[in-house]
C-alpha cells in the first residue's frame, strides 16, 4: 500500500486499516515463531505499512498536512 493511498483514506478507513494490519502482524509473528512462515520479508513489509498508517493518523490528530512543499 502506497503512502498516497493511505493519505486518501478517511479517518474511519485508517482506523480499520490499523486494526487489520495489527492483527495481521500478530498472526505473522505467531507463524514466524512456530516455523510456519516461509517468506519472512512479509513481516518487515507489514511493519512498514502499519508505521505509515499510524504516522498519517498522528499527523491528522496534530493538524499536520503531511505534504512537503519545495520553495524555489
Amino acid at each position: 500500500m502506497r503512502l498516497s493511498d493511505i493519505r486518501n483514506m478517511s479517518d474511519e478507513e485508517l482506523q480499520l486499516a490499523s486494526t487489520n494490519t495489527t492483527e495481521e502482524l500478530f498472526r505473522l509473528r505467531f507463524q514466524h515463531h512456530t516455523g510456519q512462515l516461509t517468506d519472512t520479508s512479509v513481516l518487515a513489509d507489514t511493519k512498514k505499512r502499519l508505521a505509515r498508517i499510524l504516522t498519517v493518523q498522528n499527523e491528522r490528530s496534530h493538524g499536520i498536512t503531511g505534504q512537503l512543499s519545495v520553495e524555489g
